[in-house]
């Protein structure tokens, strides 16, 4: 139990910020789901048409500090690589 009053609005902050992460957390995880449903089903085309906002959505959460900007740029590498490599 926080005992002071900068304490107490930490705690408030922290519990915000916490729904906050996980809602950007989830919104990384389906992105990726998305764009690995679209490779693995041979969606090619859709793959390419959604690569743009792929790589839009995983930067911003990048951004944001959930990931490392890192992770999200090779995994942004990774899928653009699959999608050039495939055969359609």
């Amino acid at each position: 139990m926080p005992n002071t009053k900068s304490a107490i609005r930490r705690t408030k902050k922290t519990k915000i910020q916490s729904v906050i992460n996980k809602a950007r957390r989830s919104k990384y995880k389906s992105t990726i789901k998305r764009m690995s449903g679209y490779i693995e089903s041979g969606k090619i085309k859709e793959a390419k048409e959604f690569l743009p906002k792929f790589h839009s959505q995983l930067m911003k959460i990048a951004k944001t500090g959930v990931v490392k900007r890192e992770t999200a740029s090779r995994k942004i590498s990774r899928i653009t690589k699959k999608i050039n490599n495939s055969k359609k």
